[in-house]
């Protein structure tokens, strides 16, 4: 079964926030790459690795013509993570039980 993706946001220290069509969300660490394909080694250019976006379908993501990762290994290799929406919401009613005590 394939966990197709709905949006891709590229975050501090080469990680991903995923989101798939069903609703969850993930994180993906691209660094771990680097030491298996040396192909992933250009995504420390920030200016690159900024340019991730959702392959036609949801089927992965993109940079170039030369890097990809597909959904599956971001579904069975990203840590689970609230969806990007809720994520903001909850920290920010997070921060004002802070303020409110």
């Amino acid at each position: 079964m394939f966990h197709k993706i709905k949006n891709v946001c590229p975050l501090p220290d080469m990680v991903l926030h995923i989101e798939f069509l069903d609703g969850s969300a993930k994180l993906y660490d691209v660094k771990p790459l680097m030491d298996k394909w040396p192909v992933f080694k250009n995504l420390k250019h920030r200016s690159l690795f900024d340019l991730v976006r959702v392959e036609v379908g949801g089927y992965g993501v993109v940079w170039n013509k030369d890097i990809d990762l597909a959904c599956d290994e971001l579904w069975e290799n990203g840590k689970e993570e609230l969806p990007f929406q809720e994520s903001a919401t909850k920290s920010r009613s997070l921060s004002l039980k802070n303020f409110t005590a």
